[in-house]
C-alpha cells in the first residue's frame, strides 16, 4: 500500500445558499495526523460531511485530490472504494442489518468478484478488533447502531474503520460523549491503525482527545477556514487559554461560519 496524499485547496462550501467553507486548503500525507479545533458553528463536521460526498452540501469552488484523482468526481462509494472513510459524529441507526452483514458487505464491495473475503477469516478478524475495542461479541450480531448508547455507537465507528483499513480517516468529534475509559479505549484503536501508509483528519473541540492521540498538525478553525496552524502544543494552550487569544489576534469578532473578521 502507497503512502495516500490528500490535497484541498480553495475548498468552498455552502448548504441552502449558505456559505459554510471559505478558501479552505490542506495537505495530509500519509504517516500524519491532523487534529482541527476550533469553536461551534465554524465549519468542522461540513468539512468532514462534504469531503464524503453529502448530498446536503453543494461544493463552490476549490478542489479535493486523493493521490491526484479527482474526490470530487466521485460519488460517495467511489470515495469510500478509493480509501477515505467517515467516523460520524451521528452515526446512523440500520434495522434488519447486523453490524457483522454490514462490515463483511463494506469490506467485500472492496474487493474483485471472486476475491471476497472468507468467513473464517471475517470472524477471526472481527473478534481480534472487537476485543481491542472491548466489544462484547454480540454487538456484532446486534442490528448496525440499533439501541446502542453515544459510546457504543463510537466504539462502533472506529470497529468499522480497524475492519475496512482506509487509507484516509476522517474522524468527526468521535470522543464527544465518552467518558475517560471509553475514550482510552477508542484512542487505543486509532493508534493501533496508524501507519506511514494512512493519514488522519481527526476534528475534536477538546484537548483531552490529544492526550492519548498525539497529532503532528494541530489547525484551528473559524470563519469557515484554517486561521492557525501549530503543533500538539498549540492545542494545550487551548485547553489552558480558549479561543479568545486567536480571535484578538487576528481581529476575528465572530468566529462562525458566514461572518467577516
Amino acid at each position: 500500500m502507497s503512502a495516500p496524499q490528500l490535497k484541498i485547496k480553495d475548498f468552498g462550501v455552502s448548504i441552502e445558499g449558505k456559505e459554510i467553507l471559505k478558501n479552505f486548503s490542506l495537505d495530509i500525507k500519509g504517516g500524519e495526523i491532523h487534529a482541527i479545533m476550533g469553536p461551534n458553528g465554524t465549519g468542522k463536521s461540513t468539512l468532514a460531511s462534504s469531503l464524503m460526498g453529502h448530498p446536503s452540501y453543494e461544493v463552490t469552488a476549490g478542489s479535493v485530490e486523493l493521490d491526484g484523482e479527482d474526490v470530487l468526481d466521485m460519488e460517495v462509494d467511489e470515495r469510500a472504494r478509493a480509501g477515505l472513510f467517515l467516523a460520524m459524529q451521528y452515526p446512523s441507526e440500520i434495522s434488519g442489518v447486523t453490524t457483522a452483514d454490514f462490515l463483511r458487505s463494506a469490506i467485500n464491495a472492496n474487493r474483485e468478484e471472486g476475491d471476497e473475503i472468507s468467513l473464517m477469516k471475517f470472524i477471526r478478524t472481527l473478534d481480534e478488533k472487537m476485543n481491542v475495542l472491548e466489544m462484547d461479541n454480540s454487538f456484532s450480531q446486534r442490528y448496525l447502531n440499533e439501541g446502542f448508547s453515544g459510546g457504543e455507537k463510537k466504539r462502533n465507528e472506529i470497529l468499522q474503520m480497524l475492519m475496512l483499513q482506509p487509507r484516509v480517516c476522517i474522524l468527526d468529534e468521535i470522543d464527544s460523549g465518552l467518558d475517560i475509559d471509553a475514550l482510552k479505549v477508542v484512542s487505543k484503536g486509532v493508534n493501533d491503525l496508524r501507519s506511514p501508509d494512512r493519514a488522519f483528519l481527526i476534528i475534536t473541540h477538546y484537548q483531552r482527545l490529544l492526550n492519548y492521540i498525539t497529532p503532528d498538525f494541530v489547525h484551528v478553525m473559524m470563519q469557515g477556514r484554517i486561521v492557525k496552524s501549530g503543533g500538539p502544543e498549540l492545542a494545550q494552550r487551548l485547553e489552558a487559554e480558549g479561543y479568545d487569544w486567536i480571535k484578538q489576534e487576528l481581529g476575528i469578532k465572530d468566529e462562525t461560519v458566514g461572518q467577516e473578521a
